[in-house]
């Protein structure tokens, strides 16, 4: 059954769900072993590596400089009584040591992302030219490459290495506007929260493995195969890849005629079929500098505690090594829980209890930035009171994840023609935050006191408070007229 088209608003309100998950369809298109689910498996694969190789080097790099050179001018405050596990087991040396001092480690760690903004925006469009299955299997491939190359790279001196990280971030940086470009064309519109959510979900997993595990590989054998196995695990994602995916349901040999149709019918109203890329009134629409600014609000906050945490729990809290690893990928792992948990809430709030998608997309944007918002500050204020300051920011970093099925999945809502050069537009503007953010909070800690943490949770929460208002202002939940050849507004 399909919905009567038309410029119509009554008949298409009420007959939107017709066509995209029909009384008779979930027991006629089964999710398990779907191809649209098999994608999200593959995906969440994908961008668990994706996450893997980026923040490995992080963990890896303190194990490649030496000592006397890695002192930053920060200072360890004392506030904190030392708290560590007693448990003392002698490590591995025998890795390779580099004479670079707090700068030229911060330009290791912060090329990637100039690499990364580069390639957002032509990532989105050549996905919508060719199909972002090459472009994502590829931009992962050059990732685990060029991950394989970093110990030769740090060898051959630190401009080669600053390259080849920047060179990961070229390849990363085409891989998200790619997924969302994919999933213009693979996600019905009522299951976009959760299959976007599944896929995601592996970024957050990546991080939370990879930390720790890093930190284990350096710990007990050589920093070298913190980038050999990673890089490696990257290179054999991508055989089934290739093996395994479609850029449309259309070019998929193993899908089922049933999936098929239903995919296409509940997307028929949805997609525009003009060549052209309309620039001018997509770069005015107000929905999108809504999904700018809650991106970009959200994205300083992750940076920053994803670059600082360690530090925080090092300096402040005084946790060793070994435990700062595992409690920093916890806020992480709580994360993750919430991505796969508001993706499965989203799409149920949305087709069995009929909230419309602007609602929806707004109360989980609202959730996932100002609940972080409040324990994040709260965090600043409990002292030296170790499990509480766990707790809130694990429970602020968790909280975050709602925003996937809001803000994050959002393109798709309002454009899904071109959602991977929405996407592009607005990681472009989020990227910035994770090349000042960590700087601002480093230069804010120059003696690690409570106090100058507090003045960098103050700022991230008040800049997550301004982007939740923005997007509940400005925010939309429908297919805009220029994305769809001044057609009628399809209501989702």
């Amino acid at each position: 059954m399909r919905a009567p088209a038309g410029p119509e608003a009554e008949p298409e309100d009420g007959a939107d769900r017709t066509p995209l998950l029909g009384e008779s369809q979930p027991g006629t298109v089964p999710t398990c072993c779907s191809a649209r689910y098999n994608l999200a498996l593959l995906a969440f694969f994908g961008f668990f590596m994706l996450y893997a190789l980026r923040v490995n080097l992080s963990v890896a790099l303190v194990d490649m400089v030496e000592s006397n050179t890695s002192l930053a001018k920060n200072t360890t405050s004392k506030v904190c009584p030392e708290h560590s596990s007693a448990l003392n087991i002698p490590r591995n040396t025998t890795g390779k040591k580099y004479s670079w001092d707090a700068d030229t480690q911060g330009w290791i760690l912060g090329s990637f992302f100039y690499g990364y903004i580069i390639t957002q925006i032509p990532g989105g469009y050549f996905a919508r030219k060719i199909g972002g299955k090459l472009l994502l299997g590829f931009g992962i491939l050059g990732t685990a490459v060029f991950t394989l190359f970093t110990p030769l790279a740090a060898d051959l001196g630190v401009g080669y290495l600053i390259a080849v990280r920047a060179l990961e971030g070229l390849g990363e940086g085409v891989t998200f506007p790619a997924m969302h470009a994919m999933w213009s064309s693979w996600a019905p519109p009522l299951e976009r929260s959760k299959l976007l959510s599944i896929s995601y979900a592996g970024a957050q997993l990546g991080t939370v493995v990879s930390l720790p595990l890093s930190g284990l590989i350096c710990y007990y054998v050589d920093w070298v195969y913190v980038f050999y196995i990673f890089g490696a695990l990257g290179v054999f994602w991508f055989l089934f890849w290739i093996l395994l995916v479609s850029d449309t349901p259309e070019t998929h040999r193993r899908i089922s005629p049933i999936e098929r149709e239903y995919i296409l019918s509940s997307l028929k109203d949805q997609l525009s079929t003009q060549k052209s890329v309309p620039w001018e009134p997509m770069l005015k629409s107000f929905p999108l500098w809504a999904i700018v600014v809650a991106h970009f609000s959200y994205n300083w906050t992750f940076y920053t505690l994803l670059t600082l945490l360690p530090t925080y729990m090092k300096e402040i809290l005084r946790f060793d090594a070994q435990e700062n690893g595992f409690l920093s990928a916890l806020p992480y792992f709580g994360c993750w829980l919430c991505i796969i948990m508001s993706g499965q809430i989203a799409d149920y709030l949305r087709e069995k209890q009929n909230l419309s998608t602007v609602c929806v997309r707004k109360t989980f944007t609202l959730i996932g930035m100002i609940g972080p918002a409040v324990f994040l500050v709260a965090a600043g204020f409990i002292g030296c009171d170790y499990t509480l300051a766990v707790a809130f920011l694990t429970i602020s970093t968790s909280l975050g994840g709602f925003c996937t099925s809001g803000f994050g999945i959002n393109h798709l809502d309002i454009a899904p023609s071109y959602a991977g050069i929405l996407l592009g537009i607005t990681n472009s503007f989020a990227t910035i935050p994770g090349m000042v953010g960590p700087v601002i909070g480093k230069s804010l800690t120059h003696h690690n006191t409570v106090g100058e943490w507090q003045t960098v949770f103050y700022i991230a929460a008040s800049i997550n408070l301004f982007g939740a208002i923005f997007f509940a202002l400005f925010g939309s939940g429908e297919v805009q007229d220029w994305a769809l050849n001044g057609r009628h507004l399809h209501r989702n």
